[in-house]
């Protein structure tokens, strides 16, 4: 099957809603074996959810209509509030000079017309667009007047890929069409260990890929700087519906590790708390979330410290539609 993309699809919209119960998430099997961060939005349910359906779906729309992105999905036949489920994106790389992504829109799409309309693109734009062969395959290629280029092809009616290299979208057409998940087993662990149907999830590793960072200004303080060296796995989990829930998991290389991120994510959680009331106090726009900080907390589990918060969607929607919230 033909297969190709439009890039730069401006998918990432929202973060989304959590149902229950909660299903255990499968990594994609697409996803670059190397990648040792892997994003899930779910996209679907985020606009489904009663914050976005009330405060932010009739922005997005808006934000959508008239603009040359969504002209161009139109001549697609794309709507992206619509016909996209998910977007998966999977990174991997210690620095920006090795940095790789490959993002996995999962939707419903029509090859043949994306197809078509890539061809009238590379024809009306050829500075920036252009249909790229690799073997069997052919690709897209966007190349923007400044920054890097991405490529991008559609895998069959229900995928779409994009990565910032070739060989990128080449390695995730190799993949068998019954084929299993090449990611490592500690990520595919800690992917298992995510809620599915949540908004949005981020699972991440860490071991040795902070070692360097040196942190400044009001962040550079020693107990995060150690922290930064034992954290081994990061994850998030946001959880998106008549209120924000927030799940972190820090975890840290021993138990003694995670008692002393424990205290130092402790503090950290008091000194937000007691400066948002003065912040406040300042910005207006600051006040719905003192009464939400309150229920930011942490806890030391089994080498891993978990911080969790709940943001009602009252506070939210004094934030981005004020007025409309009550």
């Amino acid at each position: 099957m033909t297969r190709l993309v439009r890039p730069a699809l401006g998918l990432v919209l929202a973060t989304a809603v959590a149902a229950t119960p909660t299903r255990a998430a499968e990594p994609d099997k697409l996803l670059p074996p190397d990648a040792d961060v892997v994003v899930s939005v779910n996209l679907r349910q985020a606009l489904g959810s009663e914050i976005v359906k009330r405060y932010a779906l009739e922005n997005l729309k808006q934000t959508l209509q008239g603009n040359d992105a969504q002209k161009f999905l139109r001549e697609l036949g794309l709507d992206p509030l619509k016909d996209v489920d998910r977007v998966v994106v999977g990174m991997s790389g210690k620095d920006e000079t090795d940095f790789k992504y490959l993002v996995v829109i999962h939707g419903t799409f029509d090859p043949e017309k994306l197809y078509k309309a890539a061809e009238a693109q590379t024809r009306a734009d050829a500075d920036h667009f252009a249909l790229v062969k690799d073997g069997k395959d052919v690709m897209f290629k966007y190349t923007p007047d400044n920054g890097n280029p991405l490529y991008g092809t559609v895998v069959d009616e229900k995928r779409v890929i994009l990565s910032g290299d070739k060989k990128g979208i080449a390695d995730a057409l190799a993949v068998p069409a019954a084929g299993k998940t090449k990611l490592g087993g500690e990520l595919t662990t800690l992917i298992k260990g995510m809620d599915d149907k949540s908004t949005l999830w981020v699972a991440a590793l860490a071991s040795g890929r902070l070692d360097k960072v040196k942190l400044k200004g009001p962040a550079a303080n020693p107990g995060i700087q150690n922290s930064l060296g034992n954290l081994q796995t990061a994850t998030l989990v946001v959880r998106v519906e008549k209120d924000v829930d927030l799940n972190i998991g820090l975890g840290m290389k021993d138990n003694d590790a995670a008692e002393e991120a424990g205290k130092t994510v402790t503090e950290l959680l008091q000194t937000v708390k007691g400066a948002l009331p003065f912040l406040a106090a300042n910005d207006p726009k600051l006040k719905p979330l003192v009464e939400s900080s309150k229920s930011l907390k942490s806890e030391v589990r089994d080498r891993t410290v978990v911080i969790t918060g709940k943001l009602a969607g009252q506070a939210i929607g004094d934030i981005i539609a004020p007025g409309k919230a009550d």
